[in-house]
């Protein structure tokens, strides 16, 4: 019997922000073999056609719409176009997340403002727009993800560390609050082998992450696999937690 009958994740309708590029767009290449029904929102329009096309070509359900998670509207609209198209919304993945680091001294307050609208409050918003559905359905999982730098805090990170500890305490805070009938995960990757570093302003610690990144960096289907698997879990099964990180990260 194949990976895709016996998966959980057959038919589900699974909304994805930032799916443009890393570990969304790894997470929808992956759910998509699963047989999973998508609807990916990024800023990038024409890598999101692409992907679609991808997955089309190859028997995948998919769809897309521009989503930036600094809007309620576009994550609204987003949520909206899963249950117009599919009758239903069975997981949101918030995955969007931007790292512009920086050490504190640099007073890269706008940067600061950017790094908690789209990593924290972008999670918040798209709670916002699926807790209703979810409620509505009776049934809805929450995949949201966070990061080892909300595990711990290092020099240079306290902004992103700060945004990510965050998602993991309002993650927390939803799963204690939504009751029997809708999960909420929190994913938390270490190092993993994406362009994350190239909004970082600073050189010398964009030069430093990539070292890292380079050296022992997880591929993103990595993480893609850790997220199906909490996805695809029968109903009374909430996996709460996945932190996925290199072995040799310390």
């Amino acid at each position: 019997m194949s990976d895709k009958t016996m998966s959980g994740v057959k038919d589900k309708v699974i909304a994805i922000t930032g799916a443009s590029s890393g570990i969304g767009e790894a997470t929808a290449v992956r759910l998509a073999k699963l047989g999973a029904k998508l609807v990916l929102g990024a800023r990038s329009t024409d890598r999101l056609k692409d992907i679609v096309t991808s997955i089309e070509s190859r028997g995948g359900m998919a769809v897309y719409a521009r989503t930036d998670v600094t809007s309620r509207d576009d994550l609204s609209n987003l949520i909206q176009l899963a249950c117009e198209r599919y009758g239903k919304l069975d997981v949101l993945i918030n995955n969007a997340g931007i790292g512009p680091i920086s050490p504190l001294d640099e007073l890269r307050v706008e940067d600061w403002e950017a790094t908690i609208d789209v990593n924290t409050k972008g999670v918040l918003y798209g709670i916002g727009a699926a807790l209703p559905v979810f409620r509505e359905q009776n049934f809805g999982h929450f995949v949201n993800i966070a990061s080892t730098a909300g595990l711990k805090t290092v020099a240079n990170q306290a902004v992103y560390s700060g945004s990510k500890f965050a998602v993991r305490a309002i993650s927390e805070g939803l799963r204690q609050e939504v009751g029997n009938h809708i999960r909420v995960t929190i994913i938390s990757p270490g190092v993993v082998q994406t362009n994350f570093i190239d909004g970082i302003p600073n050189q010398e610690v964009k030069d430093q992450l990539a070292s890292v990144r380079d050296g022992l960096g997880l591929p993103p289907d990595a993480v893609a696999h850790a997220i199906a698997f909490a996805i695809e879990q029968s109903a009374d099964v909430d996996i709460n937690e996945i932190v996925i990180r290199p072995t040799a990260q310390i």
